[in-house]
């Protein structure tokens, strides 16, 4: 293995027997968590959600005062600071909008959509878009072909690829694609347009992942969130994707009225820097869950539900990773097993089922950061479907050397 690939943390919980993985069922593993981890409770959920408003709501007041300060570097400073720290209250805000499409908010399910369209909105995110494509990636997460979220390419792909006439861009691309800067660059494009390039275009998404309908549109938006007649919905799905669309339309035209009023370099430092940094964090949070050296994907005849959901990864990001991003980063198995399951109860049905899945769990404590900047540089392609229906990845460093 590569000398930059992550290694894999043992669990972290002493384990109660060794499970034959064919044992570990839905079933089963419903039967470990105990009954009140299910329980949603819309009074704490507002608690947390009243919690980050204030918060936001603070650090504007501040931002307002920071051309207070006495020189250019300390204003400086005080506005990278505010971007950076908005981008982490604005990062758990949206987690609260996912609590709500995942109805974990509350038992009430007008109520989680009313309160994940309005968090969402305004933060310039497609809810109902999301929402829709989101329960297909939970639904379908490690299958090769279905899953929508951050799906490699295959070795006959890349192959298929490779056989077609060259450009000017793939031969310079070749010349450069192992070297630091390129990774830096392309690293940098991946945390800064990836969300917006999966909203627009539905890019890292399965070949096979989108609904049996005819595809609307003009072609070059056709599989965008924003259309509500696009590939990615139903035609019953129609009038929620332009519900939406009015959400982010409300959105941008208070945005544009704040700009006329205290100008809009003010508005882009109060608001567009932080949305990026949100926006960052969404992206290589996501990449993490899904993303790890020793995860397979599978093909169609060897997939399963549980598969795919141990088929992600929990990590360890301090005190923003538990008190900002509301733990989503330190508990992702559990919810991908049992999305209903709300954050705040997240630690507890971990702890309950970890004893039973042994190797079948995987936990990183390393460097968050690190880690992406790894797993980015190798991860890459995967073989094509091994004997198991497993497909494992390539590594760019020790070609032809597959990790079982």
């Amino acid at each position: 293995m590569a000398s930059s690939t992550i290694q894999t943390a043992e669990p972290v919980i002493q384990l109660k027997g060794a499970v034959d993985p064919k044992e570990i069922t839905y079933g089963y593993l419903r039967d470990k968590v105990p009954a009140h981890c299910f329980e949603r409770s819309a009074v704490k959920s507002f608690s947390y959600l009243v919690r980050d408003i204030i918060y936001a709501s603070v650090l504007v007041w501040l931002a307002l005062k920071i051309d207070l300060l006495p020189t250019p570097l300390m204003r400086a400073c005080a506005w990278v600071l505010y971007t950076f720290v908005q981008g982490c209250v604005g990062t758990g805000m949206w987690i609260i909008g996912h609590e709500c499409g995942h109805g974990s908010f509350s038992e009430y399910n007008k109520l989680n959509n009313v309160v994940g369209w309005a968090v969402h909105s305004l933060l310039m995110v497609p809810f109902f878009s999301w929402k829709i494509t989101h329960a297909r990636h939970h639904r379908y997460h490690g299958h090769i072909d279905k899953d929508v979220v951050f799906v490699p390419s295959t070795e006959t792909e890349v192959k298929a690829q490779e056989t077609q006439e060259p450009t000017m861009l793939s031969k310079f691309t070749e010349l450069v694609e192992e070297t630091p800067l390129y990774h830096a660059v392309t690293l940098l494009g991946h945390q800064v347009l990836g969300w917006q390039l999966y909203m627009f275009f539905n890019v890292s998404a399965g070949n096979k992942s989108l609904p049996d309908k005819g595809t609307g549109g003009p072609k070059m938006f056709r599989n965008s969130h924003f259309d509500p007649t696009g590939s990615l919905f139903t035609k019953a799905q129609t009038p929620l994707i332009a519900i939406t669309d009015l959400g982010l339309f409300m959105t941008a035209t208070a945005l544009y009225y704040f700009a006329t009023q205290i100008g809009f370099w003010k508005v882009a430092l109060l608001y567009v820097v932080p949305y990026f940094w949100v926006h960052h964090w969404l992206v290589a949070i996501t990449y993490l869950h899904h993303t790890h050296p020793t995860v397979p994907h599978y093909d169609e005849a060897n997939w399963t539900f549980v598969k795919g959901a141990l088929g992600t990864v929990d990590r360890r990001f301090g005190f923003i990773g538990r008190h900002f991003f509301h733990e989503i980063i330190d508990y992702h198995v559990i919810h991908h097993l049992f999305p209903k399951i709300p954050f705040y109860h997240a630690e507890e049905a971990t702890d309950a089922i970890v004893p039973y899945l042994g190797d079948q769990y995987r936990i990183e404590e390393g460097l968050f950061l690190k880690d992406l900047v790894n797993t980015f540089t190798t991860c890459k392609t995967k073989y094509d479907p091994d004997s198991k229906g497993e497909l494992h990845w390539k590594f760019a460093k020790e070609k032809g050397k597959k990790l079982n």
